[in-house]
């Protein structure tokens, strides 16, 4: 007697399921797995004309991320999706609010009646390209994480039971895969929002043990915001989270813009880097000072609206050698950069209030930057900490 066979049965799917198990352990990106996956599910016979992959991502900017793949296409397009997206009709009552109130499935016959079937923009859209079914289904990954995975075919009757169930298969193992390289993606945000990109591409290449670290020349900016205690103790709280944020948005976004590189913010201060191995970075630097202020004064010329006083703020900058690496405790570390280049960019901070200038620079930075850019000679002085007197340089931007 021959025994019985106890393996599943076998459906459309399971050639995509095997590569997708074994095949993509080189690929970094979850959109080009996803656009060949969708591929080879058209190739095992499977009527695929659309698919989605909606996941939803820690970042301070957006809420998630909507991959999209469409038939004749060897790419899918990526798009951000900020978080208010959840309060717009786009969203409302869409397959996606489904699915993430709870829904284990969402299927469309986009052959009916309108009438008959869900009310909403997507489905209009679809139908006027043709397609005839769509179904939705969460993507679970660990610790109660659900994304969104989405099917569409332009097959006159819509899927059938086998193209289903194949599908269906598929989303365990798409889950796996996904998970990997979204946290991936999320690691690498993380770093790139909590520490910078330059300092996270090297936490991710391994550079996590304490004094661990290597000599960097470069230009260094700090910047501080004047009066920022007086602030602090005599406006509502939520004003001066706002009030912070807007003022790093005006100094930061400028920095990023020309290849600097913020380190690290210090209450309503910042450290930013311009390594020199970058072209023009002495340039660059100003430039971003250039547009931080202009920034600035659109800033306060809002706040006037408000009645709130105008935001003054010191510039100190100095170029040198920083030794760029993990400084602290064992458990607890802080990749930044330290040496007397920095304490001396600090210095000429603390003097810009003293001497009346916004923004004050050393003589071995201003050496680099004339006679490109126009800069008011304002004499030596004593820095703190230093022996010898500084010869300083304004620059109005």
């Amino acid at each position: 007697m021959t025994a019985p066979d106890h393996n599943p049965p076998a459906t459309l799917s399971d050639g995509v399921i095997g590569w997708l198990t074994n095949g993509t352990r080189d690929e970094r990106f979850i959109d080009n797995i996803f656009a060949e996956m969708c591929i080879r599910l058209q190739q095992a016979g499977i009527p695929l004309a659309r698919s989605t992959l909606h996941v939803r991502i820690q970042h301070p900017q957006w809420l998630g991320a909507r991959i999209m793949w469409s038939d004749g296409k060897r790419e899918a397009e990526i798009s951000r999706v900020d978080f208010d997206v959840q309060q717009r009709s786009e969203y409302i009552g869409s397959a996606a609010h489904e699915i993430f109130e709870g829904a284990a499935e969402v299927r469309e016959n986009l052959e009916r009646d309108p009438s008959l079937g869900r009310k909403h923009a997507l489905y209009d859209e679809m139908r006027a390209k043709g397609l005839t079914d769509y179904v939705a289904w969460p993507l679970h990954h660990t610790l109660g994480k659900r994304h969104l995975v989405t099917f569409a075919t332009d097959r006159p009757g819509g899927f059938d039971d086998a193209h289903v169930a194949a599908l269906k298969n598929v989303l365990p193992v798409l889950a796996l895969v996904s998970e990997i390289r979204v946290k991936n993606r999320l690691a690498r945000t993380l770093l790139e929002t909590y520490v910078g990109s330059h300092a996270g591409e090297l936490i991710l290449a391994g550079a996590t043990r304490r004094g661990t670290g290597t000599t960097v020349r470069a230009a260094i900016m700090i910047c501080d915001l004047r009066d920022f205690t007086k602030i602090s103790d005599n406006w509502p709280r939520d004003d001066v989270i706002d009030l912070l944020n807007d003022y790093f948005d005006a100094m930061s976004e400028p920095i990023a813009r020309h290849g600097g590189e913020i380190l690290k913010f210090i209450g309503d201060g910042l450290l930013a880097i311009f390594p020199l191995s970058q072209p023009n970075a002495c340039a660059n630097l100003l430039h971003a000072v250039t547009e931080a202020r202009q920034a600035m004064a659109a800033l306060n010329e809002r706040n006037k609206t408000t009645s709130r006083a105008p935001l003054n703020y010191g510039i100190g900058v100095h170029v040198g050698d920083v030794m760029y690496g993990n400084i602290g405790s064992s458990s607890r570390l802080d990749f930044t950069v330290i040496g007397p280049a920095v304490n001396m960019a600090s210095r000429l901070e603390a003097l810009t209030k003293k001497l009346g200038r916004t923004v004050l620079l050393s003589r071995d930075f201003a050496e680099l930057v004339q006679p490109k850019f126009e800069l008011e000679h304002v004499g030596q002085h004593e820095v703190r900490g230093f022996s010898d007197p500084i010869e300083l340089f304004a620059y109005q931007g």
